[in-house]
């Protein structure tokens, strides 16, 4: 995988200013990850340490602050988050050096109350990434949070979903993270579009029963297989679901089990079936809809599609009435490529324009 060292640009405005990954003294109150008045969405292991540990994108911190100035501090290495300032458009910043601890995240604030929401946007499981704290001005901390969000989503998927490639404009890139932005996906559009929270559980090159290029009889490590635990790759705690109880949740795999000749479309839907039969167990009382992604040739595309309405009508005939279908429009080149033919900015905002009023009608949202 390759990486490469990214310089965020400063975004400015009236009464915030940002800054790029820099080594900066702890100056101020600590608020240690663990303080009860941060709230996070998504799933989260805490470190011996206190520090609160995820490798999924679209990992949220939020919490509310007083004060005139904001901090954050993380584990050197943890990679690229996106930020909101009193729910001004959000912003990358980044701890990418072996040294850099704490990113200011705002200065020259009004003196009162602020919120911040902080999204981590990349799949992190080569980084290892462990938040530690917020650190905000001498007498003053964290406050009681306004403004919560009840609506409760989550995305399953693959490199669609975690937002590989986004903000890279040509298709013969190769992946590189500092392009990886799940904020610019059509789960994160649709989710602040329907003032949801939203959980991602999704990895590139992920499927339901085998994964990219993987062998046709499956891969040992699908999406089935990680599903049940806190971080990917990691089956050392299992994940308990009863901190997250969607209302809905959106099921879009089947990209990389269709994705080279050598599948097996049998298997695929035995798979999947079950898949959705475990997801069930979770989230008892969810709508699940299964959606087919822009990527696929027409074949495949048409292939994938037929299964899916075949899962969707007998889950519904045994009485299983909340299981939904939903068809992205097939990619064209039209609104441009990310990396590796990955959706752009331009078709994940289409992808999300098509899917949100969707899911508000069959929500009442």
């Amino acid at each position: 995988m390759k990486t490469k060292s990214f310089i965020t640009a400063a975004l400015m405005s009236t009464v915030l200013t940002t800054w790029a990954s820099t080594t900066i003294s702890i100056e101020g109150t600590m608020n240690e990850a663990t303080n009860p008045l941060i709230n996070y969405v998504g799933r989260v292991r805490f470190t011996p340490e206190g520090w609160a540990s995820f490798n999924y994108p679209g990992t949220e911190i939020n919490a509310d602050f007083e004060g005139t100035s904001l901090r954050m501090s993380a584990s050197p290495m943890s990679g690229f988050f996106m930020v909101e300032v009193d729910g001004c458009k959000g912003f990358k910043v980044s701890f990418n050096s072996q040294t850099d601890s704490v990113v200011s995240l705002a200065t020259a604030l009004a003196p009162g109350r602020h919120s911040v929401r902080i999204a981590y946007c990349i799949e992190g499981l080569n980084r290892k990434p462990e938040f530690r704290g917020l650190i905000t001005d001498h007498g003053c901390g964290l406050l009681k949070q306004q403004n919560t969000r009840t609506r409760k989503i989550e995305f399953i998927g693959n490199s669609i979903t975690c937002g590989y490639g986004v903000e890279s404009s040509e298709e013969t890139d190769p992946f590189e993270e500092a392009t990886e932005n799940h904020y610019y996906t059509y789960a994160s559009i649709v989710s602040r579009s329907l003032n949801a929270e939203h959980t991602s559980i999704s990895r590139s090159g992920i499927g339901v029963y085998r994964n990219y290029d993987g062998p046709k009889d499956g891969s040992p490590d699908p999406m089935p297989w990680q599903y049940p635990y806190t971080l990917f790759n990691d089956h050392s705690e299992r994940w308990d679901f009863s901190k997250y109880q969607p209302q809905l949740v959106c099921i879009n795999i089947g990209t990389n089990d269709f994705s080279t000749d050598n599948y097996d479309a049998r298997k695929y839907e035995k798979a999947y079936r079950e898949f959705l039969s475990q997801v069930r167990g979770y989230y008892p009382d969810a709508k699940i809809v299964l959606l087919t992604g822009p990527m696929l040739g027409e074949k495949e595309n048409n292939k994938q599609k037929s299964i899916l309405d075949d899962i969707a009508n007998d889950f519904n005939k045994k009485g299983d009435t909340n299981i939904y279908r939903f068809d992205f429009t097939p990619q064209t080149g039209e609104l441009g490529y990310g990396a590796s033919w990955h959706p752009s900015m331009r078709q994940q905002q289409r992808m999300a324009e098509e899917l949100t009023p969707y899911l508000k009608s069959l929500m009442n949202w």
